[in-house]
This record gives C-alpha cells, structure tokens and sequence, in this order.
C-alpha cells in the first residue's frame, strides 16, 4: 500500500504522517508513505518517508503525482481562509484550479491503467461550506451556500470527489472539518486563527490578541481528532455513504467566554489576564458566516469521533504540544 499526504508538511498533516508511520494505516504498513508540501520541517518519527517538495498549482506538479499511483491520496493543501479572502486569485488557483487539476490527473491515471488504479481519495473540507441564516444545529440535511472564497473552493472540491467517485475514477470522501484548535506552532492567516491563539499563547507565557467579542460561539475539535477522522476515513467501507460523499465531523460547540474558562481552569487567572481584547472587524464579518453548531449524526453514526468539551482540548494540547517545562 502506498500513502500520499499532500499538504503533509503542515501541521495536520505531520501528525497524521507520525500516526502512520508509527502504527500503520487501518491495521497495514504502508510501503510507501510519501510527503509532499512547500516544505517540511525536520523528520523526528519512526521510519524515513519520501520528503517531496513542490507546490501543487505549479505546472505538471498534480500530474507527477498522480503518476505515483498511490493507493490511499489525503489532500490536505490549502490556502487557509482569510488568506484566501484577501488574495482571490491566489486562493481560487491553489485551492480550485489545483484541486480540479489533480483530480483531472487521478482520472487519467484511472483510464490508462485500463480501470485497474482506482484510489481511496480522504479530500479535507470545511464547516466554511455553509452560510446562514442558520438553524440552532446544523444536521446532515442544511445545505451548502458559502460566504467566502475559500468555502467555495471547498464546495467545489466536494463536488469534483462527489462525482469523479459516481462515475468510478476514484473512490473519495470529504470529511468537513471543524475549526483545529488547539494548533501548536505560530498563528497562520487563517480567519479562525485566535481560537487556537488564546489558548496557545498564554499557556506559553505570550500575549494573544482576540479580535471579536466573547459571545462568539463555534465549532471545534482537536489536531487528534483530525488525524482520527482522516484515518478512519481512509478505511471506511464507502458504500454506507449511499452516495453521498460529504460528511460533518462531530466536535465541540462553545463559545469564546467558554474556550476562556477551560483555560482558566488549566493555567489560571494569570494566564487569561494574558487575553487582550482587540476587535477587528474583517475577522469579525468572517466568523460571524461561519455556522456554530452542529449535529453531525450521520459522521457519528459512522463511528467517527471528537472531543466532548473544551477542557478535553486544552489539555490534549497541553499533553501533546505543549513544551513540558510550561505545563501548568
């Protein structure tokens, strides 16, 4: 079995790599586990994967890939939300022309190699697919009707899976994620960055900036969890889908003034006194898009699982992440 992880040198796909490269993919060691992404920060887990460095937009780059024929394909590359709202062109080439590109590529491989190469394709979307106005929960039945750039390009990949698996091409899933929090390492340009910033930067000493009010409310699950998803998904028997290859993933809904009190109760006071109030607008019309509560029964039926509260997230960052030395 051959793994592909492109989008494998950020921070979810390094996890999952470690995960597979540790204990295997579904009960199989891969043969092959190969990594592509910008770039790639030093390798400290167990075996040697191939370390491939491109952009997926580049020209040939999703054709070269496709060519590997990898059994088991996680798309993960993306350019994050508020990166792709301020920068159209840039999000809609690397987001959707890219994904459309290698898909295209994966479905030429198929017919070359006669019908015999048909991969299991794991697509990374995204809560931002929706739009309001919003029910209380969202259930497996509200439709898409996104509000960014960047939930678009997600629509549009979802539909490319959907299809280019009825018609037998490929055999894909896309697994919706929640918003990953608590991510380790420095704030990127996504638009939900702080939810992971005001939790990560107290807990290592730092100030974090909160750019829109304590009332706001969201969805959420840990970096465990998403590797939890992108592996069970792997190895679902996709026929239970009945067709219908999107799926919310379960998570953890609360609010700002929520996610504040878990730290409270992991750090103390000293570490929220850290928390400064800075309002900004564009990240509040953002957020304020995005859906906030979900009731993912048709994932969880599936046996896909997440976190049951904030706290269970915070400390999963303080085990896992957290440099034991600033452990509260």
């Amino acid at each position: 079995m051959k793994v592909l992880i492109i989008g494998g040198g950020g921070m979810v796909g390094r996890k999952l790599a470690l995960e597979i490269a540790a204990n295997g993919l579904n009960g199989r060691t891969p043969s092959e586990l190969i990594l592509f992404d910008m770039g790639h920060p030093e390798w400290t887990g167990a075996g040697a994967p191939e370390l491939a460095v491109g952009e997926l937009h580049a020209p040939g780059e999703a054709q070269r890939l496709a060519a590997r024929r990898a059994d088991v394909i996680f798309l993960l590359a993306a350019v994050v939300s508020g990166d792709a709202e301020a920068d159209f062109d840039k999000g809609w080439d690397i987001n959707g022309r890219a994904t459309w590109t290698l898909i295209e590529a994966l479905r030429r491989e198929h017919l070359d190699s006669g019908g015999g190469y048909r991969p299991r394709l794991v697509f990374t979307s995204s809560i931002a697919v929706f739009g309001g106005p919003y029910p209380d929960r969202i259930g497996d039945e509200f439709l898409t009707s996104p509000q960014t750039s960047y939930g678009a390009t997600k629509v549009l990949g979802e539909l490319l899976v959907q299809d280019h698996s009825r018609k037998g091409f490929m055999d894909g899933i896309s697994i919706r994620l929640p918003t990953i929090c608590v991510r380790p390492g420095k704030a990127n340009l996504a638009a939900s960055s702080f939810f992971s910033g005001i939790i990560r930067e107290p807990l290592n000493g730092l100030e974090a900036v909160l750019p829109v009010a304590d009332t706001v409310r969201h969805w959420h699950a840990s970096p465990r969890s998403a590797v939890g998803f992108l592996i069970h998904a792997a190895g679902l028997d996709l026929d239970r889908l009945e067709g219908r290859r999107a799926l919310n993933m379960p998570g953890v809904s609360c609010t700002v003034a929520e996610q504040i009190e878990s730290l409270r109760r992991a750090a103390g006071n000293d570490a929220v006194a850290l928390i400064k109030p800075r309002p900004d607008e564009t990240v509040a019309r953002i957020v304020e898009g995005w859906p906030r509560d979900f009731a993912p029964e048709r994932a969880t039926s599936l046996g896909f699982a997440a976190e049951s509260n904030f706290d269970e997230i915070v400390g999963i960052y303080i085990r896992e992440d957290l440099d034991p030395a600033k452990r509260p």
